[in-house]
């Protein structure tokens, strides 16, 4: 059941009972794994355009987080079997295990075109017998998006340490968890770096006690408008001349450290198959999103900020949307996608590199 009062019939997939949260759709063919245990979708009913999902299965090695996130699933097709020499559970098996309500058998694609018509809004799944006003009264009662603090929910608790896989680490990263992907400190552990995690709150003085290289702002859920915390934290960072590298949410904390606006797409970018431009190259590459907010900044020229010129870097070649930020005058960028990229593509790995890079020009 929508929000508009629209609903679309099918049948139980995954644990019985009722789910709500935002209903949005992602277009990868691939990645449903990565897609179910990305804390970017806390709170986010996801529904998968490609028809055919489950068919290798789950496996033990690909979860981005320790848990499936969302909270729920639609998909056309689910396959009942699972083929794949890395799997150990049917996707059915892991949604009942996790107690993630899913539907299966539902019209995605007109469910699809609905959403980009109409935008992305609240959702609930339950019994088809249960009466249709109240479950739509019950779906208009359930918290938005828009103004929603999430980070917090899906941080984690106790700073970590990822270890260089070179062995001896050549830098040493701070990371602000605002609901990382595993993904994330292993790429950078494969750079040589020694990632530091410190929960959403940990603050700008947290960050810097840790004498890093560089500081790292994560992916995460919710309303970025809500995290004036990390931006704090980030305005310390910025003040003392330390590189920032920020993907996905973290892009959106930077963007409002600067003094940038953010404000909440349609329907947003959810997949792995979003086209995006470099604006100083022209290069344009194939990358991964996961976002329903965007940054409001002028894609036409520099922008004078509190710390100094500030240009988009990056756009988004289906709509304009602003995908990347990169400060003139302080060792700071960042992007809306998702370079580390689990399970693809990798066209933007390469902003890794560029992180260490920084990271060695200013230490």
């Amino acid at each position: 059941m929508l929000e508009d009062g629209r609903s679309f019939a099918g049948e139980a997939f995954g644990a019985s009972g009722e789910a709500f949260g935002e209903i949005v759709f992602a277009t990868g063919m691939t990645g449903y794994q990565e897609t179910l245990t990305d804390p970017s979708y806390h709170r986010q009913i996801v529904v998968m355009t490609a028809p055919h999902i489950g068919n290798t299965g789950m496996n033990d090695e690909d979860d981005e987080s320790s848990k499936i996130h969302v909270a729920g699933f639609v998909v056309r097709d689910p396959s009942p079997i699972a083929s794949s020499w890395r799997s150990r559970r049917t996707l059915d098996d892991a949604l009942v295990a996790a107690g993630v309500v899913g539907i299966s058998g539902v019209d995605t694609r007109a469910l699809t075109r609905h959403l980009r018509e109409r935008g992305v809004m609240r959702c609930g799944i339950a019994d088809a017998a249960q009466d249709a006003d109240i479950l739509l009264a019950s779906v208009r009662a359930s918290p938005r998006m828009a103004g929603a603090d999430l980070a917090p929910e899906v941080s984690t608790r106790e700073p970590y340490v990822v270890q260089a896989a070179t062995g001896v680490p050549m830098f040493r990263v701070a990371a602000l968890d605002l609901g990382m992907k595993r993904s994330t400190p292993l790429a950078l552990s494969a750079l040589g770096c020694q990632t530091h995690v410190l929960p959403a709150h940990a603050g700008g003085a947290a960050l810097l006690n840790l004498a890093p290289d560089g500081v790292f702002l994560s992916n995460g859920p919710g309303d970025p408008s809500t995290a004036d915390y990390a931006v704090e934290a980030v305005r310390v960072v910025l003040d003392a001349g330390i590189p920032i590298f920020g993907i996905c949410f973290g892009n959106q904390v930077l963007a409002r450290a600067l003094g940038f606006e953010t404000y909440k797409l349609t329907y947003g970018h959810r997949g792995v198959n979003q086209p995006v431009a470099d604006t100083a190259t022209g290069r344009i590459a194939v990358t991964s999103h996961n976002h329903g907010f965007a940054v409001r900044a002028p894609r036409d020229r520099v922008t004078r900020t509190p710390y100094g010129p500030v240009e988009v870097s990056h756009v988004a070649l289906n709509d304009g949307v602003v995908e990347g930020l990169a400060c003139l005058d302080v060792p700071a960028f960042s992007v809306q996608f998702h370079p580390e990229a689990a399970p693809g593509p990798h066209d933007a790995h390469d902003l890794f590199e560029r992180f260490r890079d920084l990271m060695a020009a200013f230490r």
